[in-house]
């Protein structure tokens, strides 16, 4: 890696020796955007379906954390042993960890591990794409151009089965957008090559999703119908300016074992009063406390700003529900 490093253009060195101090535990994050392009001078890579993951490695002590700093260690023991194998030095990379249907990244099918218990869900097999750098053998690297950093990360760490590097596409930004949709991807992430690492959301990143599907806060449900057990509906918003909009329900996209283990959580959470900004006029409607978050994937938005079909795809811990805002294009 030395060697890799001292190979550099003079002014990639010059901004390994600035000192900063940044928050290691914020990772960057994409904008979206519905203005497809190609273009030289960025990379596209595979958008995955997964939890986003920030891996520490420090002697041999290993971290993995989430986008809102939760220990990820006991969840994915198998990754920590990957990485606990490196013999690199200390350093802190960016990735995100998966689950596969077939060859699609399945963000319901790791909630089988995400919220397991250490007897249950290990038969879930998951995988940790690394596709930054962010510091290694004390160089801070979120200074230098993001093409350099992903040399120096494909260099410097060894790849397995399980701990995988993520491959990009040059310039065909258009091409593989249109690729990733036929193949039911969720989308592709363009990057910025010569961009730095900044530890925010920015337009350096930027998402070309072939499906819609953000977060949601849950701040409701209906009482179940027939032979369904737990909840009929989930009502769920978004907050906007400090208040809390209802952007519809949900009632597709659970099946037995979630409704019972969601609806055991939601009456833990009951209040007696509506929580979202609007009257919410729904038959068998019970409220409860705004904290969880889940994946809604859908069609489209309306006209008065309610998600049409859309589809739960499971609980998310690494956000705060506060952070939950209506996702627009840019």
């Amino acid at each position: 890696m030395k060697d890799f490093l001292a190979k550099l253009p003079d002014e990639q060195k010059d901004r390994l020796k600035k000192k900063s101090q940044p928050d290691w535990t914020s990772p960057m994050l994409a904008t979206l955007t519905h203005d497809y392009f190609s273009d030289e001078n960025w990379i596209y890579e595979r958008k995955l379906d997964g939890e986003r993951c920030l891996c520490f490695k420090n002697g041999k002590k290993v971290e993995l954390k989430s986008r809102n700093k939760r220990v990820l260690n006991d969840t994915y023991p198998e990754l920590v042993k990957e990485l606990e194998k490196q013999d690199t030095g200390n350093f802190i990379a960016d990735g995100e960890i998966v689950a596969f249907e077939g060859d699609v990244t399945s963000f319901s099918k790791l909630q089988n591990r995400m919220h397991s218990s250490e007897s249950s869900g290990r038969d879930v097999a998951v995988y940790y794409y690394l596709f930054d750098l962010l510091h290694v053998g004390g160089y801070d690297m979120t200074k230098l151009e993001l093409r350099y950093r992903k040399a120096i990360l494909k260099k410097a760490l060894e790849f397995s089965n399980k701990l995988r590097f993520t491959a990009h596409r040059n310039e065909e930004g258009k091409k593989y957008h249109q690729e990733a949709c036929k193949k039911g991807w969720e989308g592709v992430i363009a990057k910025a090559a010569d961009s730095t690492y900044a530890h925010s959301r920015s337009k350096n990143w930027l998402k070309f999703k072939c499906v819609n599907q953000q977060e949601f806060v849950i701040g409701g449900f209906t009482d179940p119908q027939g032979q369904r057990s737990g909840f009929g509906a989930l009502l769920i918003g978004y907050y906007k300016d400090g208040d809390f909009h209802y952007a519809g329900k949900v009632g597709t996209g659970y099946d037995d074992e979630m409704l019972e283990k969601l609806g055991k959580k939601l009456k833990d959470i009951e209040r007696k009063s509506n929580p979202f900004e609007e009257d919410v006029k729904e038959k068998g409607a019970h409220w409860v406390k705004p904290k969880l978050v889940g994946e809604v994937g859908f069609t489209e938005w309306t006209s008065d700003g309610k998600l049409r079909h859309p589809r739960f795809l499971g609980l998310r811990r690494d956000k705060k529900a506060k952070n939950v805002e209506r996702e627009k294009a840019k």
